[in-house]
């Protein structure tokens, strides 16, 4: 765990996690198909023992050990599996089916997580962990899509005010964002890859609570994207 980080920057994200993993449960309990519903709780259940693995991990400081390491091990083994998981829904006929059973208003409201995302992050440079350039001060812009989330799932879904072009332009734009955000904070993190932050980096992400960021939140958030991109284009 990080030296010296006062108690509520840890139990504000902790809150954000767990938030991020109600809001996907919602998701998939709110699906359109029965199949999918029942299967919400196995979910529930896979993603729980996912974050106590990569919870036992951090604060075992696995990820902070051997930084030479390339590629770092946060990506192998907290990353790498859920691109790999990704990857098998879209490719896989079921995977798809379950994907186009997710309620997209559902989908686009969970974005709001991005909101405390960004204010844990700017506290997190004031105390040193991660580089100003992760932060709305500096060259991440990913509170906009938080910020936003709320308005296009509103009226864009509910009120079905909005066309889903605009929906699709302001997931494009938002995904954009993330992978701005995930480059940067790949290219911070101490490792043979660095290229930002040197004299703050990225650290936080390789201790607990705050590896969850990019082991959990970030590739939820991402699927959630590619998820509202497909359905949106499909229909």
């Amino acid at each position: 765990m990080i030296e010296n980080l006062p108690s509520f920057i840890t139990i504000t994200f902790v809150v954000t996690t767990l938030v991020t993993l109600v809001l996907f449960y919602w998701t998939i309990h709110s699906s359109s198909k029965d199949a999918t519903r029942k299967k919400a709780n196995s979910i529930l259940f896979g993603m729980m023992i996912w974050l106590l693995i990569q919870a036992v991990l951090s604060f075992n400081n696995f990820y902070n050990s051997n930084v030479d390491l390339f590629p770092p091990k946060i990506a192998l083994f907290g990353v790498l599996p859920l691109i790999i998981t990704i990857v098998l829904l879209f490719a896989k006929a079921k995977g798809r089916e379950f994907i186009d059973s997710l309620p997209l208003v559902n989908i686009i409201y969970l974005n709001v997580v991005r909101i405390p995302v960004e204010i844990v992050l700017f506290w997190l440079f004031l105390y040193k962990a991660v580089p100003e350039l992760m932060t709305f001060t500096g060259r991440n812009f990913d509170i906009i899509a938080g910020i936003t989330a709320s308005f296009i799932a509103y009226y864009g879904c509910t009120k079905v005010l909005l066309s889903r072009k605009v929906i699709l332009i302001w997931n494009l734009i938002c995904l954009a964002l993330l992978i701005n955000i995930v480059v940067i904070a790949i290219l911070s993190i101490p490792s043979p890859m660095q290229k930002f932050g040197f004299d703050q980096p990225n650290i936080a992400v390789l201790n607990f609570p705050f590896s969850w960021l990019p082991t959990f939140i970030v590739p939820i958030v991402f699927f959630g994207h590619l998820v509202s991109i497909r359905q949106l284009l499909k229909k």
